[in-house]
């Protein structure tokens, strides 16, 4: 199956940083990227997997992809 890296980052904890502020739950390192492995049949599967577990619902943005 391929494996797809993801660049994911957290928006709010990025603006909450930016306001001088902390994040409730996520830790201030999710305002940088992180790059985050997901393997699937397909990018689009991989891609799935990823915004299950960084949901955008909770401030999470994957902003690249790259198959590795």
């Amino acid at each position: 199956m391929p494996v797809f890296e993801f660049e994911v980052h957290n928006s709010e904890v990025l603006a909450a940083l930016r306001a001088g502020d902390r994040h409730k739950f996520f830790k201030d390192e999710w305002a940088d990227t992180h790059f985050i492995e997901f393997s699937g049949q397909d990018v689009n599967e991989a891609r799935s997997r990823a915004e299950r577990r960084y949901p955008a619902n909770q401030g999470f943005v994957i902003t690249g992809v790259r198959e590795v």
